[in-house]
């Protein structure tokens, strides 16, 4: 007999989903810096291979701390608020490394 294979059922469909939506989001910081330009003239998209390199290691590991609590939590509750403690460290620390809302030194983008 065939069982429903959705990807609630199939974890590993969904992992796949998260690693390819995050390769998806690097795909539009680098469409912006190949389309816009370097922003060298104080107007376009200026970012440097290490910004490419911290914003996949955030996505892949926020993915990824998702992805583990979706399959060991199984509280609905818990899951949600989780997953959203997840998603408000990664919005904090993005922000403060684009503009430096906290102004760490040595960490913030100021």
């Amino acid at each position: 007999m065939k069982t429903n294979q959705s990807p609630a059922n199939n974890p590993n469909k969904r992992l796949i989903g998260i690693l390819l939506g995050a390769g998806l989001l690097l795909m539009v910081p680098l469409m912006l810096q190949l389309t816009i330009g370097t922003g060298v003239d104080g107007k376009g998209f200026n970012w440097k291979l290490d910004d490419f390199i911290v914003f996949g290691i955030m996505v892949f590991s926020g993915g990824l701390l998702s992805e583990f609590v979706l399959r060991k939590v199984r509280s609905k509750r818990n899951r949600f608020l989780l997953c959203g403690i997840i998603l408000l460290i990664f919005l904090l620390v993005w922000i403060d490394l684009a503009v430096g809302i906290f102004n760490i030194p040595g960490f913030s983008g100021r």
